[in-house]
């Protein structure tokens, strides 16, 4: 893994740099974490049953399409992604053209979720508008089907370059780490019991993640890239060659354009 993280880096540069941003309401989403409200779900189907402003010379690989994902997905048979791993830096969350008020997202790694969905083991940053230029950012891990918890005293700034980085030990059983090298600050959570993984999936992806019974109104993230992404397996380290591209189409409209080389994702926010 090391020997492929390695190659990405030297092909693709990622740069970073830090602002402040407001930190405000963190006990209501405290609180929300604390009522499992936050949840990142598995991939769900597109609704519409046709696609018309999608430019398939743009993509390498076979393009799906999704209402709540956008991002690559790596798909094998059982037992084969043992972890995922991406490198992204924290975008400036903007209210989406003629929105107001809360819209949010989340960038994260995972495995499983795309054909196996009974369990998914994942890491990510959410990147939330309150208001105007009031943004907040949460660091999370999650074993679905339960739902995210916050990494705690670690902060997250936009511009700040994050590696995030899912293992599975077993397919009950795995490891969460999030790795700040902006601030130099890192964070893990092991899981022990949980629901199997199937080992089906490994993924990139921008979610329009769910809190309570309904998607939470999607921000303009601008662009999040994914670069030095790799899959690990029982028989070593893998790029992305072959993924499938997920685009995100909500209320029949292509909202997101990805694009994938073998060392990196790049999921690009279009329009709602």
């Amino acid at each position: 893994m090391f020997a492929s993280a390695l190659l990405c880096q030297v092909l693709l540069a990622t740069a970073a740099f830090a602002i402040p941003t407001s930190r405000g309401r963190l006990a209501e989403r405290v609180a929300r974490r604390a009522e499992r409200a936050h949840l990142s779900r598995p991939k769900r189907p597109s609704v519409a049953g046709f696609v018309t402003e999608v430019d398939s010379t743009s993509n390498a690989t076979h393009t799906d399409f999704s209402g709540n994902w956008a991002g690559a997905v790596l798909i094998s048979d059982s037992n084969t992604y043992k972890s995922v791993t991406g490198t992204f830096t924290v975008p400036i969350p903007h209210e989406p053209s003629g929105g107001s008020g809360f819209h949010s997202a989340s960038a994260w790694v995972g495995i499983d979720g795309d054909t196996c969905d009974n369990a998914i083991l994942q890491t990510g940053v959410d990147f939330t508008v309150i208001s105007g230029d009031e943004i907040t950012f949460d660091a999370w891990y999650e074993w679905f089907p339960s739902g995210s918890v916050d990494f705690e005293d670690f902060n997250v700034y936009p511009g700040d370059t994050i590696t995030a980085t899912v293992t599975a030990t077993s397919t009950t059983s795995g490891t969460a780490t999030l790795i700040n090298h902006s601030t130099g600050r890192w964070v893990s959570h092991s899981f022990s019991d949980q629901p199997a993984l199937c080992e089906q999936n490994a993924e990139w992806v921008v979610e329009d993640y769910q809190e309570g019974s309904e998607p939470v109104p999607l921000a303009n993230w601008g662009t999040v890239t994914f670069t030095d992404a790799s899959a690990g397996t029982s028989s070593g380290t893998v790029g992305l060659s072959g993924a499938t591209i997920i685009d995100m189409e909500q209320n029949g409209k292509v909202v997101t354009s990805v694009s994938v080389s073998d060392c990196s994702v790049s999921v690009e926010y279009t329009g709602s």
